[in-house]
């Protein structure tokens, strides 16, 4: 289906807008102030290296808003609608808001450091108003004039504030790189020259990284523009290459026109350097003011698609914020919050602690649309298909990068971020009318491409390993699930740790739309029960006119894990009629001729009543089932409800072969490291006089579960009699190997 990639929105902006945010947000007070003593502290080379580390963080994160921006029509909230129409709306919204958060305290911060472009006038101001210069003095009043201009003027006065400001910016740098070196500047372009006691790398990269977090600033205005699939990834990309270019440029002059004490003394050593100094303050202005009107741009409608999406029940509070005025939907409300916000925090004068957790946050929702672009590529949806494509790899660089650096810059507050955004999670989900736990489709489709990758692994490499590897992939079709409950638990407690299960429940009939509505029906109660169970093993259910059809259908499909089934399980009760004796043995006969491992439990009403004991008793029949009967009874220990079982196995051999027997047991024992004591390992010769039948009711009738092996030629021999044998017995597992196990 063809989807327009145009529409008409807010104020129809082109892509100028969203270029020009995100440059004059990059080129903002952090290159003017403080790349100087980034080259003082690190070198020449260690700029170098900051800057691309720093950009292996923003390429790929705008790499991944231009794809994911060109799949979908992205509406008002930038990377707040691209992440809560990926992730969720409960995700979305823990990261959006932590966004907004972030952005509208940019606004405190690029107000407080406008400011410092006053400083060369501080003397003046104190002369004309007879007070101590303060920051505030400035940043009070730029903040409610520019929030003011924003409120009445709206995002188009902002845009034009823009034009006039990316102007400055290029007259700024372009004057300070006709600029000339300074006395004492190198002769040649130094590359490892720092000053002494220089601060760590690390260090001086947390400092220098708010330079880095601009390039998203013209997502914010998605809903104002145009063609936003165009227009987002053209402006995005442009800006952040452009920037990264004015970086390094940036460098390479002040390390060639200052020698590093100088840079590391003089914050504005820009202005020493440029053509015309005053020029540098001028610009160190121009790049906070546009610092800010990006945030201010930005933030309330951030604010306004979060409210938009109700993602809390506080109905009167969404209304209110996202409430917009005019034919473009101004978020005046949204606004009057962030003024608020930005105010209270250029009052209290100093935002260290804040900026630290706003950088932060920026590096969670940078690491989030990586990772949401990574996943989309794993996922393989047929759904997604952007115009615009990036690389996997790109986008998992950008991810763990993200990741990394978070800790790398402070761990503490790394630490503080993430356990803030958890309880931001907890605490929206809980407010939610849904309270779904909503991570979005995209989980699931990677989900299902890394089964469908594994299931063909698998299969193309058509060797299931040696003995010692071996695992049961059991199946078992049963049409009387909901009438007893041992044949499926017993299968849960082997799939609970070390094989795999596919249970299937069996429909009578023909496969018809009132057969399929009950399969359905059947199947949300199978998977209530196996949830209630807290099992490992799949569920479904499969219809077919008879069970022994619906076993030979089983039998050649693959399990769940896309492991071939290797073993297949029946069941029946002291108490059922023959026919289902005999729906055993055709079964048994079928699955032999799939090569398969068998398994039939006789279970009792006394549901292997205090699973303590497992008697395991081996014939000189048994020589090929004697080491799956052993790892069958190992697997059991490996579940809660078994763990204080003790195993004991009991051999009847003639009396010649006894030690011999009791040898290769307990051989088979130490080099299989299988927890079966000596003293549990019982030997009783016996001789034709010898009745095995009363043997095993005189040494196992009070056993939890016994385990015996039988042949499919002694069964095709002897019938279903063969199976009512031992009838003193509580629950009885019969097994019949395909082939003999190694257990190494």
């Amino acid at each position: 289906m063809a989807v327009s990639a145009t529409r008409n929105s807010g104020h129809g902006f082109g892509t100028a807008p969203v270029f020009l945010a995100s440059i004059s947000t990059i080129l903002g007070a952090v290159l003017f102030l403080r790349f100087g003593y980034a080259v003082a502290n690190v070198g020449l080379l260690g700029a170098f290296l900051i800057i691309l580390i720093g950009h292996a963080v923003t390429i790929p994160t705008a790499l991944a808003i231009s794809e994911i921006a060109t799949n979908r029509r992205v509406e008002g909230g930038g990377e707040y609608f691209i992440i809560s129409r990926s992730f969720g709306t409960t995700i979305g919204a823990t990261i959006g808001i932590a966004l907004y958060l972030s952005q509208a305290i940019s606004v405190a911060f690029y107000s407080i450091a406008f400011a410092e472009a006053f400083q060369p006038l501080a003397p003046w101001i104190e002369g004309l108003t007879g007070l101590a210069f303060d920051p505030r003095m400035v940043s009070l009043p730029f903040v409610v004039l520019l929030l003011s201009l924003i409120m009445v003027r709206g995002a188009g006065a902002g845009v034009i504030g823009l034009y006039f400001i990316a102007a400055v910016l290029a007259v700024s740098l372009l004057l300070f790189f006709l600029g000339r070196p300074l006395d004492g500047a190198p002769q040649d372009i130094p590359l490892l020259s720092k000053i002494a006691d220089a601060d760590g790398f690390f260090l001086v990269f947390a400092i220098v990284f708010p330079a880095f977090t601009g390039m998203t600033a013209g997502v914010g205005l998605s809903g104002d523009l145009a063609n936003p699939r165009r227009s987002i990834p053209l402006g995005t990309l442009t800006a952040t290459f452009s920037g990264m270019a004015v970086y390094f440029f940036v460098v390479v002059k002040l390390a060639a026109s200052a020698p590093p004490e100088a840079m590391g003394s003089d914050q504005l050593i820009m202005g020493q350097i440029a053509l015309w100094g005053p020029i540098i303050p001028i610009g160190l202005a121009c790049a906070t003011v546009s610092s800010a009107l990006g945030s201010v741009l930005v933030a309330p409608r951030t604010l306004q698609a979060i409210a938009n999406d109700r993602v809390v029940r506080w109905q009167p509070i969404s209304d209110f914020l996202s409430r917009g005025s005019g034919s473009a939907n101004e978020p005046r409300n949204a606004t009057a919050v962030t003024a608020v916000i930005a105010i209270t925090f250029v009052a209290a004068g100093n935002v260290d602690f804040v900026a630290r957790i706003i950088s932060m946050f920026f590096m969670v929702t940078y690491g989030s649309l990586c990772a949401i672009s990574f996943l989309e590529h794993f996922a393989a949806r047929p759904s997604y298909r952007p115009t615009f494509h990036s690389r996997w790899y790109l986008s998992l660089l950008g991810a763990v990068t993200c990741l990394l650096l978070m800790f790398q810059m402070d761990p503490v507050y790394a630490l503080l971020a993430i356990i803030a955004m958890t309880l931001l999670y907890h605490a929206i989900r809980a407010s939610r009318a849904s309270n779904r736990d909503d991570l979005g489709a995209i989980f699931r489709a990677v989900m299902v491409q890394a089964t469908r990758q594994m299931q063909i692994g698998l299969q193309t490499t058509g060797d299931e390993g040696t003995s010692d590897q071996w695992r049961p992939s059991i199946i078992m079709v049963d049409g009387r699930t909901f009438d007893r409950a041992s044949p499926l638990q017993l299968l849960t407690w082997l799939c609970h740790r070390h094989a795999v299960g596919t249970y299937l429940h069996y429909i009578q009939g023909l496969l018809n739309p009132e057969t399929y509505q009950e399969s359905k029906k059947t199947l949300e109660k199978l998977i209530q029960l196996a949830r209630d169970r807290a099992n490992g093993v799949y569920v479904d259910t499969i219809i077919s006119p008879s069970m022994r059809s619906a076993l030979a259908q089983s039998l050649q499909v693959p399990g769940i894990s896309g492991m071939e089934n290797n073993a297949v399980l029946f069941e029946f009760s002291d108490q059922d009629p023959p026919e289902v004796l005999q729906e055993v043995y055709d079964g048994c006969v079928d699955a032999a001729a799939t090569e398969m491992d068998i398994m039939v439990l006789r279970h009792s009403n006394v549901f292997f009543s205090n699973r303590d004991r497992i008697h395991i008793w081996l014939t000189w029949h048994d020589y090929k089932n004697a080491s799956l009967m052993i790892l069958l009874a190992y697997i059991l220990l490996g579940h809660p409800d078994w763990k204080e079982a003790e195993i004991e196995i009991l051999v009847a051999a003639p009396e010649e072969r006894a030690a011999g027997e009791e040898a290769k047991i307990d051989e088979t024992l130490a080099t299989g490291r299988i927890p079966v004591s000596p003293r549990n390992v019982r030997i009783f010769p016996t001789d034709a006089n010898v009745d095995f039948s009363q043997l095993v009711a005189d040494h196992s009738a009070t056993a939890d579960l016994v385990i015996l092996g039988f042949t499919m030629p002694r069964l095709s021999s002897k019938g279903v009699e063969l199976l009512q044998r031992h009838a003193e017995l509580k629950d009885v597992l019969f097994v019949c190997a395909e082939a003999r196990l190694t257990i190494e």
